[in-house]
């Protein structure tokens, strides 16, 4: 792979602590750069595969349940057409004590099978 150089502005901070690192460790601070940066792109590549594996559970749902479509769509309806009287307010009840308090909720339920 050929290499390409490029002007790479850190804070001076920074710029003592790698001077000194490559002192120690008797290493360019290139060579240094250059392993901190594949190590990061690593990271971020394990993360971006999570994230698309993630992607691509979430649509093989959709396809699996015919009703998702219409369902996001009458929650998003919901969300923009009803008035919400708990709106922004903390509600804390167990699951069989919980009510209906408008019709958002009741929508909501009702599209979600609760």
């Amino acid at each position: 792979m050929s290499r390409t150089a490029f002007t790479l502005r850190i804070d001076a901070e920074e710029r003592v602590a790698l001077e000194n690192l490559s002192r120690i460790e008797g290493r360019p601070m290139n060579q240094l750069l250059n392993e901190a940066i594949k190590g990061y792109l690593r990271q971020r590549g394990r993360k971006e595969r999570s994230l698309e594996a993630n992607l691509a559970s979430l649509r093989a749902y959709r396809k699996r349940d015919p009703g998702f479509r219409k369902a996001m769509a009458e929650f998003v309806e919901s969300e923009a057409t009803l008035d919400d009287p708990l709106e922004g307010e903390i509600v804390e009840a167990k699951p069989k004590e919980t009510k209906t308090a408008g019709p958002v909720q009741s929508k909501i339920r009702d599209i979600l099978g609760a």
